[in-house]
């Protein structure tokens, strides 16, 4: 069967660099913590952080990456427009979108479930704002959220990695993304992530998608 033609992007939406997403909700702090850590401090893309927290709670999530990660870490505030080597973090009581520029949009999460922050929503946003440089990677977590933001990523032409079952303290979050439409691309360790981040978003400089690991 023919593959499909990603929907289109809107005219203007595209990033000039890569943008990528790590979701998570139980076990992320440490998840994402290990990806970040591996990263170098000049990497030329974009890094949208979301863990699922209560909404009101104060967190302190953006300090705590930021003394684990060579990039510059803050919460993410309404209108900011994404950077290449910087990192936002999504504040508790909100949900982070992704619209044209690309900039940040938040909007109020509301007291009761769905997943606070949502990684749905999040993902999908990213999908249509910025279409082939998304990249996003799914972590630890319960549940399924993120499952379906994946699956818009993938459709649009966007990268999706998942950490595996071996290194996942929770692989819920993981597992409902592999199995939901072959939306992922490559299901790795957790200590190999930000290796294969770093391919990415090298190939992604060159116009290029690396290969499927064998």
């Amino acid at each position: 069967m023919e593959a499909e033609t990603p929907p289109p992007v809107a005219p203007g939406a595209q990033a000039a660099f890569p943008v990528v997403a790590l979701v998570a909700s139980a076990g992320g702090l440490d998840a994402v913590s290990r990806v970040l850590g591996r990263l170098p401090g000049d990497l030329p893309a974009a890094i949208v952080v979301l863990i699922h927290q209560s909404p009101d709670r104060v967190s302190a999530i953006a300090e705590i990456l930021a003394r684990r990660c060579a990039m510059p870490v803050a919460a993410a505030e309404h209108g900011s427009r994404l950077r290449p080597a910087t990192v936002i973090v999504a504040p508790p009581g909100r949900h982070l979108l992704i619209g044209p520029g690309p900039a940040v949009g938040l909007i109020a999460s509301g007291a009761v479930p769905p997943s606070r922050p949502s990684a749905d929503l999040l993902l999908a946003t990213l999908a249509t704002a910025v279409g082939a440089h998304a990249i996003a990677v799914v972590l630890s977590g319960g549940g399924h959220d993120g499952a379906t933001g994946a699956t818009a990523v993938h459709r649009y032409g966007g990268t999706v990695l998942a950490s595996d079952a071996a290194s996942s303290e929770s692989f819920s979050m993981p597992l409902a993304a592999i199995e939901r439409d072959h939306a992922v691309d490559h299901v790795v360790a957790l200590d190999a992530i930000a290796g294969l981040l770093q391919e990415l978003v090298a190939a992604r400089q060159h116009g290029d998608r690396p290969h499927s690991p064998t």
